[in-house]
């Protein structure tokens, strides 16, 4: 191989991970043009570039034509922090909260319009709602969704809440745009959000925020049955479910400046 090829290759290599970086990092959907633009990338090369990464499934095109993680880039995502510096911590402080509140706790993720669930501790009862690692919850009627809808900015919270499909998934699921918009407000007030039996019958869920340097990062959650658990003492579980998260806050934030010292 030559050395003009061997130069070709590794630029190609890079220019896909620069790519890939600037879709992920991208606080709007990025089109293969705007791609073009600020990678400094030929519109011809960019083109073929994100095709190739379309094809492969690490990208995909929304509706509107742009550009945004698809599922293999969201399994990379979700590998690289199962495999962060700290997950033993991190499992630990979940294990501890599980433990004292009694309940199945857990951590998601947003992911579209769903919230994946990164990591959870079961709880230790006959009688539970099984949603393994890796499952897919809508947005718009789980604790954990409610909560990352309520870190958004009130123009971008209303665009979503008036495109999202509530579709009815439960006897209490909210199908009214501007009741879910009203729930959500209540949320920015009181820092919890509640599921009350809006995705599972019988299921009732609550949720914080964990908060990195003041960016969202992910949803700390907690559910169980109804007969084990009222919807007043899902609530009085705030507290805890606060501490927790700012446990796994700092551990995080102490994370980053690790990273940075290195």
């Amino acid at each position: 191989m030559t050395d003009k090829t061997s130069r070709e290759k590794g630029s190609s290599i890079t220019r896909v991970l620069e790519i890939i970086e600037a879709i992920a990092k991208a606080e709007r959907p990025l089109s293969a043009t705007d791609i073009s633009h600020e990678l400094e990338i030929p519109k011809a090369s960019a083109h073929r570039l994100v095709q190739t990464l379309e094809a492969e499934g690490f990208i995909q095109t929304n509706m509107r034509g742009n550009l945004v993680p698809a599922k293999r880039l969201s399994d990379i995502a979700l590998g690289v922090l199962a495999s962060a510096k700290y997950k033993t911590q991190r499992r630990s402080i979940l294990e501890k909260l599980a433990a004292t509140i009694g309940e199945t706790c857990g951590i998601s993720l947003p992911d579209g319009t769903e919230m994946i669930y990164y990591d959870r501790v079961q709880a230790n009862w006959p009688l539970q709602v099984y949603l393994p690692i890796g499952s897919r919850v809508p947005m718009y009627c789980s604790a954990g969704g409610k909560t990352y809808l309520s870190q958004l900015p009130m123009a971008k919270l209303k665009r979503v809440v008036e495109n999202l499909p509530l579709e009815r998934r439960a006897r209490n699921t909210i199908t009214d745009p501007s009741r879910l918009l009203e729930d959500i407000l209540n949320i920015q007030k009181t820092g919890l959000a509640i599921d009350n039996e809006e995705f599972v019958d019988g299921m009732v869920a609550c949720s914080v925020a964990i908060n990195v340097n003041d960016k969202f990062h992910a949803s700390l959650f907690c559910h169980a049955p109804v007969i084990r658990k009222s919807l007043e003492e899902i609530q009085q579980l705030a507290p805890v479910l606060k501490q927790a998260a700012n446990e796994i806050t700092h551990l995080l934030e102490e994370e980053d400046s690790w990273d940075i010292d290195q």
